[in-house]
């Protein structure tokens, strides 16, 4: 497989050479990522040329509604699931909540729902909360030293009450990259839906859905080069089990079920910048011709290869000093490269130390106050976390290693 063409990746993203952030070395990618061209140019077209109430027979209208349908399509297909499998929502956290919503009208008190400590609060408090009806809630924790989850504990807490697992494919802090498809078919087998939270996942290469086998996959389109959407795929097994939750008109149409706000329509159109991106990858690359699955995992191959090689490094560079606590795995390929540090004072502060030497970080909870509690970090001390993707040169790379060395 050929390697990433990293001058080609950073052409497509404007905010490499917006000289503003010039000599400025982005290392926040968890939090967001910068937004790629194809995005941008759909945003801009629609605002200018579509802003109008999409679906109507007029021009501008039609072509508003096509683009948004064009959006749904694509990234459906490079998940490798059907289209109506895809809703879009304001946020991740708001299209978790609304689920929370459906299962709470749909599960009867005393049938249980399994969380982790491991995740972003997104993927966890919404569930937690359904205490309150009488549905109840089993933690599946976390290693305290490893932040590991052991599918085996979770195997020892199924039983016929269990309607949902929830967890993360990685945790934002933790980094580990968990074994959705395993852990699925242990839920699966046991009668439970699963849920997935993909949000730290999902800018490293979009997965197949479709392949990996969970129910439910969420993930933030604004971290994997996008417009400010949540994406949420349900499949259709659960989609129409669970109570619709928008207007009773909507309600049988699957991609509606479950985003009763009005659709960002601009937002929506962008989205298909994502697949563009993709596409574009794939092709100056010499990927498939075939369909929109095989490229998306082409291009996820591709982003991973290089972030592996980025990220060993940086886990070397860190994982032995003292005062320095790596959180998670310090094997490249078993996770994300987005790297949380415990140290021996506040993390705030340090962050602000990195930015003087032109690298964008920071430090805090980052809403996993759980995780960080279960491993011994103070939430209020926080973490120092760097987090990178495909884009981030060996150039920075380099800048944030002698930043590090100066700070730490």
């Amino acid at each position: 497989m050929s390697s990433l063409d990293i001058d080609f990746v950073r052409a497509q993203f404007p905010a490499f050479s917006e000289p503003s952030l010039q000599g400025q070395a982005f290392f926040e990618n968890a939090g967001g990522s910068y937004t790629c061209k194809p995005v941008i140019d759909r945003l801009t077209r629609f605002y200018t040329q579509r802003k109008v109430q999409p679906y109507a027979p007029y021009e501008a209208s039609r072509l508003g509604g096509a683009e948004m349908d064009e959006a749904r399509v694509r990234v459906a297909a490079i998940l490798g699931v059907d289209t109506d499998e895809l809703s879009f929502g304001p946020s991740t956290t708001q299209n978790t909540y609304v689920l929370a919503q459906a299962f709470r009208q749909w599960m009867k008190p005393g049938e249980a729902i399994v969380v982790t400590n491991q995740d972003h609060e997104a993927n966890s408090g919404p569930w937690r909360r359904l205490a309150e009806a009488g549905i109840e809630i089993k933690e599946w924790q976390i290693d305290p030293e490893s932040g590991s989850l052991n599918p085996q504990d979770l195997e020892n807490m199924l039983d016929e009450k269990v309607r949902l697992v929830c967890f993360p494919h990685c945790s934002n802090v933790v980094g580990e990259i968990n074994p959705v498809t395993e852990i699925t078919a242990i839920a699966h087998a046991a009668g439970a839906f699963v849920c997935v939270d993909g949000v730290s996942y999902a800018p490293h290469g979009f997965p197949n859905v479709g392949d990996l086998g969970p129910d439910i996959y969420l993930f933030s389109a604004y971290k994997t080069y996008g417009p400010h959407q949540g994406c949420m795929v349900i499949r259709r097994t659960i989609g129409e089990l669970l109570p619709n939750q928008a207007h009773y008109f909507n309600g049988d149409v699957l991609h509606k079920r479950f985003t009763p706000a009005g659709p960002d329509h601009a937002q929506i159109a962008a989205s298909a910048g994502m697949a563009d991106y993709v596409e574009l990858l794939n092709a100056h690359h010499g990927g498939p011709d075939s369909d929109a699955a095989a490229q998306g995992e082409f291009v996820h191959n591709l982003m991973r290869m290089r972030e592996v090689s980025l990220l060993q490094p940086v886990l070397n560079a860190v994982k032995d000093r003292n005062a320095v606590r790596l959180i998670g795995t310090s094997d490249a390929t078993r996770r994300a490269p987005t790297v949380a540090l415990s140290l021996n004072r506040p993390a705030g502060p340090v962050a602000e130390e990195l930015s003087q030497y032109g690298v964008m970080a920071s430090g805090g909870d980052f809403y996993a106050v759980r995780a960080l509690q279960a491993m011994g970090v103070e939430p209020e001390q926080g973490v120092l976390r760097v987090s990178f993707t495909h884009y981030t040169s060996q150039q920075e790379i380099d800048q944030l290693l002698d930043a590090l060395e100066r700070v730490l």
